[in-house]
């Protein structure tokens, strides 16, 4: 028996099911995770034979303290949460669909008609939890032995497990990329085939599985699978867009999607942040409608950043991906992905990395490590001098920034002052001071003070023949 069986939780569930009189087992990912030797899953699945509800309902009235449960009536289910663990309680059933639509008809059924509605055979795994046979595998579908073969594969007909759920198709491609395992060849079939039914499927569920896929130490293993078997095209079609090498004259420009997978993929070995890794997926989005071929220089995506940061917002409406600061954030990342390479490319002045500094604020770090993964040459003694240089642009950014203190910077003037100095209402005027005495500052030309501002803005207001209301000090 499993160690994981021996512990509290899985006794007093099969306490609660026997003292109910109910036949239930734990079946899919805790199983599956537990046979791959992953870890302690926290999400377990109970399956009953009858009211899941009644189930969950009595197992939480023996817990110890106040167990919370959330009871879900209309989907039939219910959540017991207990000591970190999240456990799902539902009863056995059998599900039918109608093409065109994901709404089951659900009805009452075996075990075995509910592993057979299970996505995959790995996850139809299920142990028993009642006394007469405790801790008994249930493996119908030989699910123990596609582990083994690292395989992926459908308990049904792979056509009728993504017609009655095409969401499915993307669950595929997720766990061959968190596994590492690969897809049994009559399943990718199905998917190529089926591809064009995930439309039917919402954008907060496919963004659920997509977001999953771009959460793996590998994202790019998912990401070509969805390319491949045809499902990326309907869901991020301004990514594919940068599938390809054109040639005019002799120039060829590199392969921009495959180039952007690898930039994701060098990312992820840093950082776990999502969005940061989304921003990676998404800094050159605008190169597929800014391409250009110059006679006189070949191909060009000129301002191609400004108009990917540009799409982020629209992007991430369509996908119903967060509208709030996630977004705001990796429209930043896109804007200024071209900046650091600027400056590596010419002579590091101060006055660069100020406006740097000014306008990435505390996502200059996260700023850096993107721009660093977009280092994909594989010339080595290339790749060695990009990054020696953005060593250099790191220590810049450090010295600049102790010295001149302008990451999330403050004017030390504001518009109100600029007002009550002049005797003025909000005007033209003093916009135009505000934006001179932070130019001065970022260009190094006074320093980042309250009296050398103050004293500017003397200067720059009687230039405007504005009139001090007080004497300047």
């Amino acid at each position: 028996m499993e160690e994981i069986l021996k512990g509290e939780i899985f006794k007093r569930l099969s306490d609660a099911a026997d003292a109910l009189g109910v036949t239930a087992y734990v079946i899919g990912g805790v199983v599956r995770d537990t046979l791959l030797k992953r870890g302690t899953p926290k999400d377990i699945d109970i399956v009953a034979i009858g009211s899941g509800i009644a189930l969950a309902e009595y197992f939480a009235k023996q817990l110890p303290g106040n167990a919370k449960v959330t009871v879900f009536k209309n989907f039939g289910t219910a959540q017991v949460l207990y000591q970190g663990f999240e456990i799902e309680f539902v009863g056995a059933r059998k599900e039918s669909y109608r093409s065109d639509s994901r709404k089951p008809i659900v009805e009452d059924g075996t075990l075995e008609e509910d592993q057979k509605r299970r996505d995959f055979t790995i996850n139809a795994l299920a142990w028993s939890l009642n006394r007469v046979d405790y801790g008994t595998l249930l493996d119908p579908f030989q699910g123990v032995q596609d582990l083994h073969a690292k395989i992926i594969r459908t308990p049904l007909e792979p056509e009728v497990t993504f017609s009655d759920d095409p969401l499915r198709m993307m669950r595929a491609i997720r766990f061959a990329a968190q596994l590492h395992f690969q897809i049994a060849p009559q399943t990718l079939e199905a998917i190529q085939k089926q591809a064009h039914r995930i439309s039917i499927v919402s954008s907060e569920r496919i963004m659920d599985e997509f977001n999953k896929i771009m959460a793996t130490p590998v994202p790019s293993i998912g990401l070509i699978l969805l390319y491949q078997m045809g499902l990326l095209d309907s869901i991020l079609p301004e990514l594919t867009a940068l599938k390809g090498v054109d040639e005019v004259e002799g120039h060829r420009h590199k392969d921009n999607f495959f180039h952007t997978l690898e930039v994701v993929d060098n990312l992820s070995a840093t950082t776990d942040n999502v969005w940061l890794r989304w921003a990676a997926l998404m800094h050159d989005v605008g190169k597929a409608p800014t391409k250009k071929f110059l006679p006189e220089t070949g191909w060009t995506f000129h301002g191609h950043e400004f108009k990917g940061s540009k799409m982020v917002s629209g992007i991430f409406k369509r996908l119903k991906l967060p509208m709030n600061e996630k977004m705001k954030y990796v429209q930043k990342m896109v804007k200024l992905s071209s900046r650091p390479i600027a400056l590596v490319q010419d002579k590091v002045t101060d006055s660069a990395v100020r406006r740097l500094l000014f306008d990435a604020g505390d996502e200059i770090d996260d700023l850096m490590q993107l721009c660093e993964a977009d280092i994909t040459t594989k010339n080595a003694q290339r790749k060695k001098r990009y990054l020696e240089n953005f060593k250099e642009v790191r220590e810049k950014l450090k010295e600049v920034e102790e010295r001149d203190r302008v990451k999330n910077w403050q004017p030390p003037i504001d518009g109100e002052e600029i007002m009550l100095y002049f005797g003025i209402g909000p005007s033209k005027e003093v916009g135009l001071i505000k934006n001179a005495i932070k130019e001065a500052i970022l260009d190094g030309d006074i320093p980042n003070e309250y009296e050398a501002a103050k004293g500017l803005m003397h200067n720059l207001g009687l230039q405007l023949q504005l009139t001090p209301t007080t004497k300047k000090e």
